[in-house]
């Protein structure tokens, strides 16, 4: 019997959800969806230049755990950008943490 995922921790879901190359109609494009945590993931790794282990305290989740959400959403960001398709962040097994 496959154990159930856990709910990822995340601070807020994005302002924004959808990113799309220029000049090229949406309904010319192809998507990649990037979920909720995937984005968190990187927002806390990438941009905030925290260390896998306190960004994986901070979802709730292991570490090996967070190193496969990382790669996964860095696989996907690069699929979009090299391959001109949009980004759309939803979905995904996730809570909303409020901040102390």
């Amino acid at each position: 019997m496959v154990r159930p995922k856990k709910c990822r921790m995340v601070y807020a879901e994005p302002n924004v959800t959808y990113f799309k190359p220029r000049a090229v109609p949406l309904r010319d494009l192809e998507e990649v969806e990037l979920t909720v945590e995937e984005f968190e993931a990187i927002r806390l790794n990438d941009l905030e230049k925290m260390k896998q282990i306190q960004v994986a305290k901070k979802m709730d989740i292991s570490q090996p755990t967070l190193h496969r959400l990382l790669q996964s959403a860095h696989k996907k960001i690069a699929n979009a950008l090299v391959n001109g398709k949009a980004i759309k962040i939803c979905g995904g097994n996730y809570s909303i943490k409020k901040k102390r």
